[in-house]
């Protein structure tokens, strides 16, 4: 079976912790120690975020006078390296010896004219609080919008168009390989009009969306999207919240779900799901067996009608 997992930034970094190397190599190790048992028997593909550590690369950039700010894409690459190279790292370190671990650096095309480049939703960076999150925005031009308790920096997350290494991606699992790629949804790209060279962007592409694609391009039977909750949850931050254990893709999308979180997971389960290849599912890294076994998280198909709650 060809598994896809995307790993959320928050299933790299535990919320409310310091970016400190520290801090991210354990929770790529607790990553790790639940992924290596997948490689059994199964392809698998990772991809993760990069919303924490590419925000605090661009606060670092910022702090830098002596030269213009580095673009996004830049960023994003850097981030790509840092992660994968972690990933991979300790993998390689739980796998038996002889098994592959790549990291690819990955580029998704993106379209020139997305409306998201008008309405940036991407969080990035370290949380504020609103009073020093309206200071940072008035200093540094930025857009910021309330994520839970915090504050903090948005940016234009376009929708991905193409996945420019899939192919590479597709041989190195024909060889047995595991493939960690498309890191922080993939280093963002366009292709001029005039000459069709490949051009970078000022975005963050939402992983989700990235990895419903690429699950899509690589004909996977399971999308994986991990995250730091249990499930998905109807009627959430309330009273009445309720986990949902089974949906089909027309009733989840019926409901509300904020852009900047738990929004682009269901678009991207919902996109995989009606393509008929297999379910996805939404759930926590620490249930990640449970999560393929259908015993946990939120389900997403075509199977069944309407929502089941756990």
């Amino acid at each position: 079976m060809l598994i896809v997992v995307a790993l959320g930034g928050n299933a790299l970094l535990r919320r409310g912790e310091t970016m400190t190397t520290e801090h991210q190599v354990a929770s790529i190790r607790t990553a790790c120690d639940a992924l290596a048992p997948l490689a059994d028997g199964n392809d698998l593909v990772i991809t993760h975020g990069n919303g924490p550590q590419v925000g605090l690369l661009a606060l670092q950039a910022a702090a830098y006078d002596e030269v213009s700010g580095y673009p996004f894409d830049i960023l994003d690459a850097q981030t790509v390296g840092m992660i994968g190279y972690l990933l991979e790292r300790e993998l390689r370190n739980r796998l038996p010896a002889g098994r592959d671990v790549t990291t690819v650096v990955t580029m998704t095309r993106v379209a020139a004219d997305d409306p998201a480049f008008d309405a940036p939703t991407k969080f990035v960076g370290p949380g504020y609080d609103e009073e020093e999150a309206a200071e940072l925005a008035a200093a540094h031009g930025w857009s910021v919008a309330q994520d839970g308790a915090g504050w903090r920096r948005v940016v234009a997350s376009p929708l991905p168009v193409e996945i420019v290494e899939r192919a590479a991606v597709a041989r190195l699992l024909e060889a047995g390989g595991v493939v960690i790629c498309a890191g922080g949804g993939g280093v963002p790209v366009t292709r001029d009009p005039t000459t069709e060279a490949l051009v970078g962007v000022e975005a963050v592409v939402d992983k989700d969306h990235t990895s419903a694609v690429l699950a899509l391009d690589l004909a996977a039977d399971r999308l994986v999207i991990v995250t730091d909750v249990a499930a998905v949850y109807q009627d959430w931050g309330t009273d009445d919240a309720r986990a949902l254990a089974v949906a089909h893709p027309d009733a989840l999308e019926a409901l509300s779900f904020p852009d900047g979180s738990m929004g682009p997971k269901i678009a991207a389960a919902c996109l995989f799901a009606r393509s008929g290849r297999g379910d996805a599912v939404i759930g926590a890294l620490s249930d990640l067996d449970a999560l393929l076994a259908g015993d946990a998280g939120t389900v997403v198909t075509t199977s069944t009608e309407g929502i089941t709650l756990r």
